[in-house]
């Protein structure tokens, strides 16, 4: 059984490591490992079945936006893989590496010969970053869909946030979206329930291991780290 103080106090450090990495545009944070750390963690437990059913609700949701509009991403040139989201939980990385260890060994040695060579191009930029395509991209498809990030899940369609103390704050959807259906009436799609659930589920991960400190990653970070 993992004690969670000492799970507590190696995440700290490791992750201090990885950020003092990171502030090296030239260094490449593979082997700061917290894929071996969290490792100690029980991949099958409580928290990445509740994230999974949080997932499953996000999809539901999303499904219905999309049907309503139409909506749909084949053969997108615009495609939202090519977009540097960073993620910020912990259970998502445990998920999406949980997602990783189910591909062919082959399969991952090529995914994570991309995810370098996709860190190292974005290191190397001194402005804007390029759109640089996902290392879990391969011939149009993630070859990881069943274990994608939040953000990956819920990109493209119209929605809506509500913070609270202030104003509902409206957003447009992806250039693909807008250029095809914005005239369309608006849907409903609020992302705060799924905002505030994934919160509350990573803090509840943190304080069981007593982790408070923060991330934030790219998916080839992700896969890297």
């Amino acid at each position: 059984m993992t004690n969670p103080m000492g799970l507590a106090k190696k995440l700290k450090g490791m992750i201090m490591i990885s950020k003092k990495m990171h502030s090296d545009r030239n260094a490449i944070p593979f082997p700061v490992s917290l894929k071996h750390l969290l490792s100690e963690v029980d991949v099958s437990s409580a928290f990445l079945t509740s994230l999974k059913l949080l997932y499953d609700e996000m999809d539901r949701k999303y499904q219905q936006a999309a049907s309503y509009y139409g909506f749909v991403c084949n053969g997108c040139e615009d495609n939202c893989c090519r977009s540097q989201f960073y993620h910020h939980t912990l259970v998502e990385y445990l998920y999406l590496h949980k997602g990783f260890r189910t591909l062919p060994e082959k399969m991952r040695q090529e995914t994570m010969d991309r995810a370098r060579d996709v860190y190292q191009r974005l290191a190397s930029e001194t402005e804007k970053p390029a759109l640089i395509m996902c290392p879990l991209n391969e011939n149009g498809r993630c070859i990881l869909y069943l274990y994608r990030p939040m953000i990956c899940r819920l990109h493209g369609i119209p929605h809506e946030l509500r913070k609270p103390g202030t104003w509902v704050q409206h957003h447009p959807g992806c250039k693909a979206f807008h250029d095809r259906l914005k005239s369309l009436p608006y849907f409903r799609f609020d992302r705060t329930p799924f905002y505030l659930k994934l919160a509350y589920l990573e803090k509840t991960f943190r304080d069981k291991i007593g982790n408070t400190e923060r991330i934030r990653l790219t998916v080839a970070e992700m896969l890297l780290v």
